[in-house]
């Protein structure tokens, strides 16, 4: 199974997809080859600027966790890591 990376400041969704038996990684924004193994990456949202744009870390499916529990992301996750 591919690696999830999840960025820091998700705690209780780093531990949940633990939980369910994900593999789960740090992001590095340097675009690290972890990273850019990774099935998808779990980020918070507060990286946005004011125009609503993001650097690209890599070139995988992206969760935004913002407002979504725990189960929420892992719903979602799943999607991608099957």
């Amino acid at each position: 199974m591919k690696p999830v990376a999840v960025e820091r400041g998700l705690e209780p969704v780093r531990q949940y997809l633990q939980q369910q038996g994900c593999h789960v990684v740090d992001v590095v924004n340097d675009g690290s080859a972890v990273a850019q193994q990774a099935a998808c990456m779990c980020i918070t949202g507060g990286d946005k600027d004011v125009m609503g744009m993001e650097d690209v870390i890599a070139d995988i499916p992206v969760v935004n966790c913002d407002g979504l529990s725990p189960e929420q992301v892992y719903q979602r996750v799943k999607n991608y890591i099957q």
